[in-house]
Order: structure tokens, then sequence, then C-alpha cells
């Protein structure tokens, strides 16, 4: 299936590369904002407006919605939670197919190893909201697809490529976690793979990730690296010294999502020692 594809945070790093990438997938792409328009978004939509997030759907009528928008702050309840369950409401409204982001945060990290049918148990605020929003979603539109993700980097405008950069240069404090292990992607990859979601009929969560663990300190390194920074600038830290409760090591494994994606998932060392495009 392709037609109209809804992209709703299409000004976000993950939702600008889907609105970007849909048309070579054969969508037509419809971007929605927040708080500001660009080349990237065609409609301003509050989703924790239900009644706002109705009527866009009612009078585009998209055949797919690939929901990427996020919150104000990873503390946002109202939209993590209650705006998720708005865009399912108005999907299933209007026969939309759905493919929801969420993310490892739903696990605690004390189980490591995590496949698609591990019950989620977060330990903390924006984890409990993106719970909330899986339980919401498959309530209301079970037909959907939930991709769990994780670190998402590779353009140059991830929010740990810019976060690393801000700590080399002194313009943020803080530190990079030695003990905080993730499982990074592409953001390229994991569009291609929202937007081949879009056109099958998967229903249900999928590990959508790199196939490779890295700390987000040697995460960092992988950045220095290939920009060109001084790894000796960029600050280490333990995450339960600084704060603790936060999951520490968070593997998702995605071998489900290798074998019915068509789109590569590759791994982090592979592609973040490719430099960025000119």
């Amino acid at each position: 299936m392709t037609g109209r594809v809804l992209v709703t945070g299409a000004t976000g790093s993950l939702g600008r590369r889907v609105y970007e990438r849909a048309t070579a997938a054969g969508w037509t792409p419809i971007g929605t904002h927040f708080s500001g328009p660009d080349g990237a978004a065609d409609v301003r939509l509050d989703i924790r407006d239900r009644a706002a997030v109705d009527a866009v759907l009612r009078d585009l009528r998209p055949d797919a919605v690939i929901h990427a928008a996020g919150g104000r702050d990873r503390g946002d309840w109202r939209s993590l939670a209650d705006g998720a369950a708005h865009v399912a409401l108005a999907a299933a409204a209007t026969g939309a197919r759905l493919v929801h982001v969420s993310s490892d945060a739903v696990f605690s990290g004390r189980e490591v190893h995590y496949t698609e049918d591990a019950l989620p148990d977060p330990t903390y605020r924006y984890g409990a909201a993106k719970a909330a929003a899986e339980t919401a979603v498959q309530a209301i539109a079970p037909a959907a697809v939930l991709v769990r993700t994780s670190t998402i980097l590779g353009d140059g405008r991830g929010a740990h490529e810019v976060l690393t950069h801000a700590l080399s240069s002194r313009e943020r404090t803080g530190a990079l976690f030695t003990d905080e292990i993730r499982m990074p992607v592409h953001v390229d990859d994991l569009a291609d793979a929202l937007l081949e979601l879009a056109g099958a009929d998967w229903h249900g969560p999928l590990h959508v990730t790199g196939p490779e663990p890295v700390s987000r300190y040697d995460l960092g390194l992988l950045v220095a690296a290939r920009d060109g920074l001084d790894p000796a600038s960029i600050p280490a830290a333990r995450s339960a010294d600084v704060l603790p409760g936060r999951p520490l090591d968070v593997r998702l494994d995605c071998t489900l999502a290798r074998s019915l994606l068509r789109t590569p998932l590759r791994p982090v060392t592979q592609f973040m020692a490719a430099p960025l495009p000119a």
C-alpha cells in the first residue's frame, strides 16, 4: 500500500527524515508541526487537542499515519500519552493505517535483553508516558504497529550528536554515561523502516534498532571521531552515580524486524565510520 501518509512531528529530527524520504518510497507526504512551519510541515497540529486531531485526519483522509511527534519535553504526558491516544482514535475513525513510534524507555533494563513480547516496566516519567501511549494505541487501534526504537542519530542532527558537540565545546555541562547501553539506529534506516511498515500489515510491537550495543559515552566518542572533535573533551560519568534509577543496559532484540523488513538496519560502528554528507 502507498498513497498519502501523514507524518506527525515533521519538524523533529526523525519526522523530518520520514517526510523527506517518503516520496522516494512511493508516498505523498503531509507533515504536521506545532511550534512553526518549515519545509517539512504543511499543517499545524497540537496533538494534545483531540478535536483538532480528529479534524485534521477527517479533512486530509491519509491512507497511513506515522506518529513521530514527541512532547515539548520528555515529561510532557499530555503530548506523549494523551496525544498518542488522540492520534490512534482519529486514525481508527478514518481507517488510516497507524505506525506509532515508541521507545526502549518503556523497559527498566533489569532484564537487559528484550523481545517484542516483554512487558513494559518503566522506571521514570518519560518511559511511563511511552508505555501508557502503547497501551492506548493497542486498545484503540489493534491493527497498528508499535515501533520500539533506541538512540536515533546519523545525520548530525540527532539529540546525542548535538549533545556531544555541546559537551565538547563546554556550551553545556554534564557528561555521557559509560554504564548506559543502548542499540543506536541510523535515522535514515528508521525512517525507511517506518515508511515500509506504513505499507505493510504487521501489527503489535516491533523492535527496530541497530544490531550493535554501545554505551552513551562510547557513542559520543564515535561522534567525536567522525566530526573531528577531541575525544579528551568528552566528559564521562556513571548514570548510577548521577541519576540513580534510570535504565542502564537496555538491548532491544531486532531479530524479528530484520526478518520482516527489506530496509537494512546498519550497526552503529559502520554508519558512524562514514563522514557526514556535504
